[in-house]
């Protein structure tokens, strides 16, 4: 009963947050949603989930404390806490600085990797994903006082560090953490010129993601050594895995790749062709260990000669399959369904 009174407070918080034109309603119902999110992170008796949810609760009062600086400044100046009055440029800095904090972009991106590795996969879905919607919104909404070159610098250097930081890694929680930030990168790089287009990457990359982590909880898949031998437990799974992987990477036809050209047709137009380049060439770092992934996951397969011991994990029913098939063909074959 409290567990369901608590996931009722994170949805009715977000969705507040993100119907809400008060920069002080807007905090208070980012603060209620930090508040509800902590209990699932700590719910593992375990030291990592309390260093998780320590160090996610530092973060998110940083950035509440940044958020309420930024809003009562332009209350000072403006005389209003509407969202739409941001005229000032520090407070409108200050402002994007907070909410990126809060979404995991670079330079203020540290604690993603280590709250994820330190939750387990459902509530890292809730982190990568619905936790994302309420900042985005408000980005969205302040998108027209955004200063365009800190914007775009924010979004190059998150997709280059997201990219970096995930080569190195073992862990699929990190490496889905480092992902994130890469597609954070994608999201604000276009923020000031075209915030539809970053909506759209935003939640393609949310409809992505879920099928990715739930398909991570049902075969019990923690480490890229879980994923060779992932394929023993259920086929359908594991190729679906791989399938959503390359789509998450951005390869045509797949779904995730109609953001991406979405978002480099916009900085062409915007006569911004060095920096779609410099951004395409970032994405292939996310490609690369995107492709390691999803060649662990098919192409080492038995009977081939795999060292690594088989991981114990449930039986795969297909009815546990078919749930996410609706969901996960969606992530992968929706692009033709988009492209006008």
């Amino acid at each position: 009963m409290s567990t369901a009174m608590i996931f009722v407070g994170l949805i009715l918080s977000t969705i507040l947050a993100t119907a809400s034109n008060s920069w002080l309603l807007a905090w208070l119902c980012l603060e209620l949603n930090t508040l509800s999110i902590l209990p699932f992170i700590s719910k593992t008796k375990h030291p990592r989930a309390i260093e998780a949810a320590t160090k996610y609760f530092l973060t998110q009062a940083t950035t509440s404390c940044l958020l309420l600086l930024a809003g009562t400044s332009n209350a000072w100046l403006t005389g209003t806490w509407d969202m739409t009055q941001m005229s000032n440029k520090l407070t409108s800095t200050t402002m994007l600085i907070a909410l990126t904090m809060k979404m995991g972009t670079v330079p203020t991106h540290f604690w993603l990797p280590e709250v994820l590795q330190g939750s387990t996969l459902l509530t890292a879905l809730l982190i990568s994903t619905w936790q994302k919607i309420a900042p985005m919104s408000l980005l969205f909404i302040m998108s027209n006082n955004i200063q365009p070159t800190f914007a775009l610098t924010l979004g190059l250097l998150s997709t280059t560090f997201g990219g970096w930081g995930g080569m190195n890694q073992t862990q699929l929680r990190k490496m889905m953490a480092y992902s994130s930030i890469a597609n954070m990168g994608w999201t604000v790089i276009t923020l000031t010129h075209e915030p539809k287009a970053s909506m759209i990457n935003i939640f393609t990359y949310i409809i992505l993601t879920t099928p990715t982590f739930l398909l991570m909880a049902l075969t019990s898949t923690k480490t890229l050594q879980n994923m060779t031998t992932m394929w023993s437990t259920s086929p359908l799974a594991t190729t679906t895995m791989a399938l959503l992987l390359l789509s998450t990477a951005g390869l045509p036809p797949l779904t995730g790749f109609l953001p991406k050209l979405i978002i480099m047709n916009e900085l062409v137009t915007q006569n911004l062709t060095p920096l779609a380049t410099m951004t395409m060439m970032t994405s292939l770092l996310t490609l690369s260990f995107y492709l390691r992934t999803t060649y662990l996951t098919t192409l080492l397969n038995p009977p081939s000669s795999a060292t690594s011991a088989t991981k114990w994990r449930q039986k795969m029913t297909k009815n546990k399959t078919m749930i996410l098939l609706p969901t996960a063909t969606t992530s992968i074959f929706m692009m033709p369904a988009l492209i006008p």
